[in-house]
């Protein structure tokens, strides 16, 4: 059963700075150089230390860091059988369009040797474990609510298709969509026996499909696939999303899907710009307990632009972002403060989430920030969230 939360639940977004030895090790289980044991053994460890600097800052719904992925969606290559680790330049020998593609990566802010996607090139089989022993080891360490981060079914489509590779062993990315959609129900089913507060989906793709039509695209692992035109890529993902959002039991587990507009660059002239309209129809189909999204930066448009559709609000909680991930300046009170309470014209305060607008190292090799401007953030976070409690309880 789900456990009862305080007003304003405070919660991370999911990844968080690597250490120089975990990046030593990432690198070496890439090679094969080191044991399992011993790379799972740093990982604890290191996962450990994030959750410990969590309850010490007093967050609600604990994360693990994410410290053992190599990013957002590609770590899924060891994971999942018939899928394996790709990098950019061994990906272009299967491109089409190789000068389209190589325009794409010229946009980057982010080195190119942290770019790796995890590509089909087999038919799909679940191994019993994508993040589950994550959970487990969160749950070794922390009796507090914790969340899981998983890519969500349309971004781990996006990401393995490659057409003239993956279509050796599936006829469409549709087919594939529905193996993907299979593990995945496999993994749930292993995070509700486990026990699981939260899990979130991450969908940042979604963004790349409407922001970007008629215009150069911008660079997120998964977005480097083909691309329809946008209303079928929303169809397509909702179709995905909502079988899984479908899938899980609500009374067990919050579900939680999470947009935003790309995390990897400190520079947000490159990042995508719009508001959140041209998603209102999928948010509401695909009927998550909980839309985790970006509301910090003006690129994400008004607040108004989101709760102005009676659907949402009447049918989900928004997971608020108050803090921005990529600048150094920690955000004052009064800054969040606002924010919520300008939230709350629309939405009553039990259904109101905080949290950052995204993790803080989508790649493990290029982190957006600092340990030390991201305490002061986190800090930001629950001190606004106790001050609301006080406040509203």
């Amino acid at each position: 059963m789900k456990r009862p939360l305080p007003l304003f639940p405070t919660s991370l977004m999911g990844s968080m700075p690597r250490s120089k030895e975990v990046l030593s090790a990432l690198r070496k289980m890439r090679r094969g150089t080191i044991e399992r044991n011993d790379f799972n053994k740093l990982i604890e460890m290191e996962t450990e230390k994030v959750i410990k600097l969590q309850e010490d800052l007093g967050i609600d719904i604990i994360t693990s860091g994410e410290i053992g992925r190599d990013n957002y969606v590609s770590f899924v290559s060891d994971k999942i059988g018939g899928v394996e680790m790709m990098s950019m330049s061994e990906m272009l020998d299967y491109i089409d369009d190789k000068q389209a593609f190589e325009n794409i990566l010229t946009t980057l802010d982010v080195p190119a040797i942290s770019i790796k996607n995890a590509i089909c090139v087999g038919k799909l089989k679940y191994k019993g474990d994508i993040v589950a022993d994550e959970l487990r080891t969160m749950k070794k360490f922390t009796d507090k609510p914790v969340k899981i981060t998983l890519p969500g079914p349309y971004l781990l489509t996006r990401s393995m298709w490659l057409p003239n590779l993956s279509g050796n062993f599936y006829g469409s990315k549709e087919e594939l969509g529905q193996d993907v959609i299979k593990i995945m129900k496999e993994e749930i089913d292993n995070l509700i026996n486990i026990g699981v507060d939260v899990i979130q989906f991450d969908e940042p793709v979604l963004t790349e499909v409407v922001f970007t039509d008629g215009k150069p695209r911008s660079f997120m692992c998964a977005a480097l696939s083909e691309r329809k035109d946008p209303k079928e890529e929303l169809e397509f993902a909702s179709s995905l999303i909502g079988q899984i959002m479908e899938y899980i039991d609500r009374t067990k587990t919050v579900t939680s899907l999470h947009v935003c507009r790309g995390n990897w660059s400190k520079n947000e002239s490159i990042l995508l710009t719009g508001p959140y309209t041209p998603l209102l129809e999928l948010f509401a189909k695909v009927n998550s307990d909980l839309l985790t999204l970006e509301f910090s930066t003006p690129r994400a448009g008004e607040l108004s632009s989101l709760l102005s559709d009676t659907r949402i609000r009447e049918n989900t909680a928004l997971g608020l972002g108050v803090i921005n991930p990529r600048t150094d300046e920690i955000e004052t009170m009064d800054s969040i403060l606002s924010r919520v309470e300008e939230a709350m014209n629309d939405l009553p305060k039990e259904k109101i989430w905080l949290n950052p607008d995204c993790g803080f190292a989508t790649f493990s090799s290029s982190p957006v920030n600092i340990l030390e401007n991201i305490s002061g953030k986190i800090r930001s976070l629950t001190e606004a969230a106790s001050m609301l409690r006080s406040k509203y309880e």
